[in-house]
């Protein structure tokens, strides 16, 4: 449900589930809550174990794996992420998803309005496109064929994209590129797949930010070869429901606030200064508040033991003065997604865990 501030029910856009593998070769994993919310993205990682990250979505097909943690091509998996449901999504008996005695965790967000655009017929952009958008939520899959060159592709939003995920799926090695709109500028870029601090690439976005229409591609092979299938992922802040900011770490246990506006249920933070991992927490993983994290950049196993930050009702905060997430003086992007708004549209308040 939406309404003119935000969204009252940010689990009917984005949930996350944990199961323990079982090695079925059709495993349904149903969200927990009470009512229905059918996924067109899923991020499935192995927390017990090391095993790559795997992502797929609507567009591409549910058996169409990527992994966040190498710059490989698109695979095809018949054992691995088997489709997407009305309440939730099914795994197969691949490791990487559920094997008995292993954990697991899965994030999913919902589009599920198909979008395809035609650049030349309609005026928008230059290079087609085609995916699935939920304008409600501020998020769209978008897919589109590389031309080498420079180039616009319509996103769906209708509004500007704070945040895009992009891949190119053909064989070879391509890195994921990831605008942010707290980077230094649209000349500069990260990669998922590495832990790179923010490197200047005016042939990745053209050094252009998005509009709302749109985004921009340049000639890198990594976004924009020619002839090469791609996807990105695109998200515009919607208030009450996801936040994209930033932040500067002091490197100490009373580290700084961040303000969302709403409770958290997931937070994936990424030094732009110096070279570090993608650290991701959320709110149905053990520890208190969250002292397990996952490193999406990184094929290896859930890292417990200490209290890395807490989820409060209107935001986070860093609790611990180490280097990843809280060097002093460097600069931190951060995605986050709601588990409910500070203050719904009828005044209830959301409470900190």
């Amino acid at each position: 449900m939406s309404y003119t501030n935000g969204l009252d029910k940010p689990s009917d856009y984005m949930r996350i589930q944990t199961w323990s593998g079982n090695n079925s070769a059709d495993r349904e994993i149903t969200w927990s809550e009470t009512d229905n919310m059918q996924p067109d993205w899923i991020w499935v990682k192995r927390r017990s174990d090391t095993a790559n990250h795997r992502l797929a979505d609507s567009v591409r097909g549910a058996t169409k794996i990527l992994r966040s943690d190498t710059n490989g091509a698109e695979t095809t998996e018949s054992d691995d992420t088997l489709s997407f449901d009305t309440n939730g999504f099914s795994v197969g008996s691949n490791s990487g998803v559920n094997k008995t005695g292993d954990t697991y965790v899965g994030w999913g967000w919902k589009a599920g309005t198909s979008f395809t655009n035609d650049a030349s017929a309609t005026g928008i952009g230059t290079i087609d496109s085609a995916g699935s958008v939920n304008t409600d939520a501020g998020f769209s899959i978008c897919s589109y064929t590389g031309t080498g060159s420079n180039g616009t592709i319509k996103h769906g939003l209708s509004t500007v994209p704070h945040m895009i995920i992009q891949k190119n799926l053909t064989s070879g090695t391509h890195a994921w590129n990831v605008y942010h709109k707290n980077l230094t500028s649209a000349g500069y870029n990260l990669n998922l797949d590495g832990n790179y601090a923010e490197f200047t690439s005016a042939t990745t976005w053209n050094s252009t930010a998005p509009t709302s229409s749109v985004f921009s591609v340049g000639t890198d092979t990594n976004a924009n070869e020619s002839g090469s299938g791609h996807i990105a992922y695109c998200f515009a802040e919607k208030k009450g429901y996801s936040k994209f900011s930033s932040y500067v770490g002091n490197l100490s246990d009373d580290g700084s606030f961040c303000y969302t506006g709403f409770k958290p249920s997931f937070v994936m933070v990424k030094d732009i200064t110096t070279a570090e991992n993608w650290f991701m927490y959320d709110n149905r993983r053990p520890g208190y508040n969250y002292n397990h994290y996952l490193t999406a950049d990184t094929s290896g196993a859930e890292v417990t033991g200490d209290n890395w930050v807490d989820f409060l009702s209107n935001g986070f905060k860093l609790r611990k003065g180490q280097t990843g997430t809280n060097r002093s003086g460097d600069t931190y992007i951060y995605i986050a997604f709601a588990e409910n708004p500070f203050t719904t549209s009828t005044g209830v308040p959301a409470c900190a865990r």
